[in-house]
């Protein structure tokens, strides 16, 4: 269906049983439950996620400074990679996902089902990260041996890969000023149909992104870094991160 000339939704993608936003959202939820039997691991995991958060705003400080970018950053990295455990939203989704299936801009949608395949892969990763870690409080000598242990380079890969499309579904909803306001007049129908926490998900996303008024230097920096640390990780690199070296590489003076 096309409002203004913006397709919103698919109503054959919204009759199917489950479509793919379904499956994505079974699987998320059985993720959350991985250590229910395991209460050490699950601490564990909690443990890890708190620490990647922290990492990750280590890594992107001069960006989290950063009056255009800090939105993002707290966006990207509190709500989209690092973990937690959003079961209020996941509970909104698997309620009334038909319903979003047909009422969200495709652009919109696109980039809330690629958000919940990050999810899935993050969870999967962050489980098998866990079940590699030493011993002991959690260091980024310790984090690095349990990411060699977890392998599975090329789902690292696709993870900052993800993170990257995101961005720029994102980006290009708030470039269109139609389909942002579509997202807006979404928000009585979304509380109204019972989806409202995660309606104002996709709505602190798109206003991190309308904030920087261009993305490409953003998601340039943060996928760079990224991978490097990656690589260095792998290669049993000291110092994976390069919290000792300064100059952070990557320009954010803006």
């Amino acid at each position: 269906m096309k409002i203004l000339g913006v397709e919103l939704g698919d109503e054959r993608r919204a009759r199917r049983q489950p479509g793919e936003l379904g499956r994505l959202l079974e699987r998320n939820a059985a993720l959350r439950d991985v250590f229910a039997a395991d209460a050490r691991s699950l601490a564990r995991l909690a443990e890890l996620q708190q620490w990647q958060s922290q990492r990750l705003l280590r890594s992107h400080a001069d960006l989290h400074a950063s009056p255009r970018y800090r939105s993002a950053v707290e966006f990207f990295f509190n709500e989209l990679y690092s973990g937690g455990d959003p079961r209020a939203r996941d509970r909104d989704l698997q309620r009334v996902h038909h319903v979003m299936e047909r009422l969200l801009p495709t652009q919109a949608l696109r980039a809330l089902m690629l958000a919940i395949e990050l999810e899935i892969l993050s969870q999967e990763l962050d489980a098998d990260v866990v079940r590699g870690l030493p011993a002991g409080p959690i260091t980024v000598e310790s984090y690095a041996e349990g990411y060699r242990r977890a392998g599975r380079r090329p789902d690292r890969a696709r993870q900052i890969e993800l993170l990257g499309t995101i961005g720029e579904y994102l980006d290009h909803v708030v470039r269109k000023p139609i389909i942002r306001a579509l997202v807006r007049l979404a928000r009585g129908p979304a509380h109204a149909a019972g989806f409202g926490t995660l309606q104002e998900f996709l709505e602190r996303g798109l206003d991190a992104f309308e904030a920087m008024h261009g993305a490409d230097e953003f998601l340039a920096t943060v996928r760079d870094r990224e991978v490097r640390a990656m690589e260095r990780v792998f290669a049993a690199t000291p110092d994976p991160f390069e919290f000792d070296t300064r100059p952070r590489p990557g320009n954010s003076s803006k």
